[in-house]
Formats: C-alpha cells, structure tokens, sequence
C-alpha cells in the first residue's frame, strides 16, 4: 500500500484498498478477531487496470456485487476527473473487465456511494463543490449526464446513503460539518441540504485549514446497524456520533 486514501469491504474477510500512487489492492483479512493484534499481510491481487483503461490517482472505491460471483470495483480516478469500473472474479480476484463509467461533470471525484436498492452511484466532485448522482437503471458512460445534484457541500469528501436509501450523509473538508441530503420523491434534480452538523470544533478545525478546501472531515461511514456514524480527517483520527444527531431523526432501516 502506497498513499492510502479510499477503502470498501467486498466481503467480511476481503477488503480493496485504492492508492493514489497507482495502484488498488485486494486483501483478504486474517481469520479470528482482529483487537489486539498486528499482522504482516500481502494483497492477494494488485489491479492496475486495462491497456485502455489506466487506473490514475484512485482515491476512493465502491464493491457492487454482481450476477456469476463477480464484483464491479468503482474506482475514483482522483486527477483523471473519472469513474472506472473494473469487474473481478471471486476466485482470485483477475480483472476480465476494465472500462470508463463516468466521466461527465466530475472534477477530481474524491469519494463515491452505492445506494442500498442499487439504483444510484453518488460520486463528490471536489472542484465543481457539489455531488454528482447517476441513475443505474440507465446505460452508464462517459457521456452520462447526472441525474440529480446535491449542492451547497463547498468541498464534498466521503458520502453514504443511509440504510433506507431516504437521505445522503456528505463530509465537507472544506467545513466542520457534515451536510444531510433528503431524496424526498427521488434522487432526481437539484436540492440543497436539509441539515448540517458540526462534527469538528472551531479549535481542530483550526489545526488543519492549510488552505480553503482543508480542514474539514473527509472519510466518512455509516455501521450495518444504521446507527453509528464514523468519521475522520487528519486533525481527528476517528470520531463517533449517534445517526439520530446527525439526520434529526430516528432511523427507519430493516436489515436484509
């Protein structure tokens, strides 16, 4: 692992990690608990991409389970102003598929999310300062023009769709908030945010404001359970607050 900036779970035991020197990894995580411990572990798989489809600058990444036990990696490519997907087996992870899936009003896309219906990819567009949504029920392109746009996020980072799918929760490094999205009737259009907290306090967020788009949280999650968000920027390691102070609201999720 070179510069580590994005990772997703494709499984409880495998994790892919995108580099921005080049490079995105598959690890398959040790068997037993893993608190306590320190491991020493090698990738199972390096993915560099196809002859015509370079992965460049990945920042963030997106596992989609597909039909056969494949699985689509959605990869930012950070300063290729670019989504890729590469399709992998499950058995061994090869690459049989690289392509450019989105490419269309993106400017240095620095983190991505999967709907839970798998109807929507949120893609955060650091230089245009909104986020991007594409509607996976379309043929997705280059040329695919998005179908719905959060704005008002100034410099968007990590994002994740609750566990029902009704709201967006987008990391601002730009800000110590958080930004809160509704769907409302759907995904579709333009809309603002419907609520946004501070998860930094003025004197941390102080500590990281080397420039206008720094200082803010970045990496950004949400637990299985839909309860739990996690969040992190350089100034903060690791930071947890209930879903309910966040959105205003309780969850309503139940789980597959």
């Amino acid at each position: 692992m070179g510069e580590v900036h994005g990772l997703d779970f494709i499984d409880d035991r495998t994790l892919v990690i995108a580099n921005r020197d080049g490079l995105v990894a598959i690890f398959a995580l040790p068997s037993g608990e893993p608190a306590g411990r320190q491991c020493d572990i090698v990738p199972i798989r390096e993915i560099t991409g196809g002859l015509f489809c370079k992965l460049k600058t990945p920042g963030s990444v997106a596992a989609r389970h597909e039909s056969r036990g494949r699985v689509s990696l959605l990869v930012c490519n950070n300063y290729r102003d670019r989504v890729t997907r590469q399709v992998v087996d499950r058995w061994g992870y090869r690459a049989w598929k690289n392509q450019a899936l989105l490419k269309r009003g993106l400017s240095i896309p620095d983190g991505i999310a999967l709907s839970h219906d798998g109807q929507w990819i949120a893609v955060s567009s650091h230089g245009t300062n909104d986020v991007k949504l594409y509607n996976m029920s379309a043929r997705l392109g280059p040329d695919t023009e998005p179908a719905g746009i959060l704005q008002n996020a100034n410099y968007p980072h990590g994002l994740r769709f609750t566990g029902d799918d009704r709201q967006i929760l987008v990391a601002d490094a730009g800000s110590p908030l958080l930004h809160v999205y509704d769907r409302d009737a759907g995904w579709s259009g333009s809309r603002t945010p419907s609520r946004s907290v501070a998860v930094l306090d003025d004197e941390t967020f102080g500590r990281g404001r080397a420039s206008v788009e720094e200082g803010g949280p970045k990496g950004l999650d949400i637990d299985r359970s839909n309860s739990v968000v996690a969040v992190t920027c350089e100034e903060q390691t690791l930071a947890f607050f209930s879903l309910t102070s966040i959105t205003g609201r309780p969850p309503k999720f139940e789980p597959s």
